[in-house]
């Protein structure tokens, strides 16, 4: 399809602010840029438009908060876990009413985050990954593609974990560029992979790359608890949006 001024103006804004918001919290890129994108365009041009975007704010990220291989090392069986049963869910998608799993969905972090915010001690010990991680993965990768989310329960587990806010930011999202791959290959395949459309919404890297700076300076300079507050607002925010628009 042609792109044109009224696809990529839009695009940018959206791209910008939803990047500055994941510098701040590591989180919420895709689907505050949606948000903003499907209302002004096609929910269906949305979703590829915002890909190419959401992939390099992840990578961004990660490249800022560091601490990648031994991230890696500590959570690859939640990441292995998550691949399969992602695509289980997207397989399940298509019998289910999806409007009400998001609702559902958009609840439980509602309930999640105000409850975090309220006991902001609780906390899980290192032991417990050992047989967490793998049904951490399963539950994260099917909720993902049932209801296109990337955050329940990996968010609140990772949380729980009480990491250092970098070792947080780059846990969750290489959980995000994993399970935004296999979205990718799963858009292909259902055919909502313009790839005009795709190749110009490689424009919106600049402004996400400009947003993650300025985010990720924000970020170092918010001390633990206030960092874990304001990802847990964020998160309260993102199920409020879930529940109003489905």
């Amino acid at each position: 399809m042609p792109v044109s001024v009224e696809l990529l103006a839009p695009l940018i804004t959206a791209a910008f602010i939803s990047a500055f918001l994941k510098g701040i919290t590591g989180l919420g890129f895709s689907t505050i840029c949606l948000g903003l994108l499907a209302s002004v365009i096609d929910l269906k041009l949305a979703i590829p438009a915002v890909l190419v975007p959401s992939l390099s704010s992840n990578l961004l990220v990660m490249l800022e908060a560091g601490h990648f291989r031994a991230t890696a090392r500590r959570f690859w069986p939640l990441y292995l876990a998550a691949l399969p049963a992602l695509m289980a869910g997207l397989s399940l998608l298509v019998s289910v009413d999806g409007t009400s799993a998001r609702r559902a969905l958009g609840v439980v972090l509602f309930v999640y985050g105000v409850w975090a915010l309220a006991n902001a001690e609780f906390s899980l010990e290192r032991r417990t990954e050992r047989w967490l991680n793998v049904p951490v993965g399963l539950v994260t990768g099917f909720i993902n593609g049932l209801t296109g989310s990337q955050v329940m329960p990996v968010l609140p587990y990772l949380l729980s974990l009480k990491l250092d806010k970098n070792v947080f930011v780059q846990a969750i999202n290489i959980s995000f560029t994993l399970s935004s791959l296999v979205m990718l290959v799963g858009l292909a395949v259902v055919g909502l992979l313009d790839l005009p459309l795709l190749g110009a919404s490689a424009l919106a890297v600049v402004p996400v790359a400009l947003g993650i700076a300025l985010g990720g300076r924000v970020r170092r300079r918010l001390a633990e608890a206030t960092f874990r507050k304001v990802v847990l607002v964020l998160l309260v925010c993102l199920g409020l949006n879930l529940v109003l628009r489905g």
